[in-house]
Parts: C-alpha cells; structure tokens; sequence
C-alpha cells in the first residue's frame, strides 16, 4: 500500500495531502482553475457596479468626406 493516498478513491483525503506535502503545485493548481471561472463570474459584476460595457474598437480608419487639400512645397513632380 502507497503512503499517500489516491485521488479517485478518497478525493478530499488527497487535496489535504497534496495542500500539505506540495503546497506550490497544489495551490498553483487551484489558482489556474480559478481563470476560466472569471470568465463568467466578473462580468455581471461588474455591470453591477456600474462599470459600462467599452465601445467596440474600429475596425476601419475613417475616411474624411471634405475634399483633400493639395500638397505643395515638396518637390513631387
């Protein structure tokens, strides 16, 4: 029989072991797993606080509709 115990078969037994005897990959493990639930927790959240949803970024540049001035003074010919 092994001196740790196994995962599948006693979950909470193990996470207690693992927190203990290897704290860095443990809690590295339960930080990383935090980052996909941000995904769908802090949105909410922050529309309720008040924080609004940014403008969309353009895409495009815009181009101008007044008629474009000559240039002059450089030489271009």
């Amino acid at each position: 029989m092994s001196a740790y115990p196994r995962f599948f078969s006693q979950p909470f037994r193990y996470l207690r072991w693992a927190a203990i005897e290897k704290p860095a990959i443990f809690y590295s493990i339960v930080i990383g797993s935090l980052g996909p639930v941000t995904i769908f927790v802090v949105p909410p959240i922050r529309t309720m606080l008040g924080d609004p949803k940014r403008p969309e970024i353009p895409l495009t540049y815009p181009i101008p509709t007044t008629p474009r001035k000559p240039l002059d003074g450089y030489d271009d010919e």
